[in-house]
């Protein structure tokens, strides 16, 4: 069981930028595909973007161009650079392997408002 922590969320204006990172408990985090989400409360969890154990990124069609995936697998820690960022990608951002780790971070919240 792979654990994930959460953070660099804030709240920032449509336009900016932030920086999220998702640290990993343990080495096998080289071996695993990544995943970033999003969820709104009362709506389910969104897949916004994820790269595999090769660094090969993909994104849903709303974020591709703003934000980018990567990782750093002698931190043990994926990133979500988030640029341009709209008052829709408002929500907060969860991190996970695939497949699935049972157990969820507790993620990081992104407000996007002026």
């Amino acid at each position: 069981q792979v654990r994930f922590v959460e953070s660099g969320g804030g709240l920032v204006q449509p336009g900016g930028s932030l920086k999220l990172s998702c640290v990993a408990s343990s080495n096998i985090f080289r071996l695993l595909a990544m995943d970033w989400y999003r969820q709104v409360p009362g709506n389910q969890r969104e897949l916004v973007a994820q790269i595999s154990e090769g660094s090969y990124p993909t994104y849903i069609e709303s974020v591709r161009g703003r934000f980018t995936i990567s990782r750093d697998n002698t931190k043990r820690t994926l990133y979500l650079q988030m640029d341009n960022l709209k008052p829709d990608d408002t929500a907060i951002y969860y991190c996970n392997s695939k497949p699935v780790q049972e157990q969820w971070g507790q993620g990081t919240q992104v407000t996007v408002s002026s």
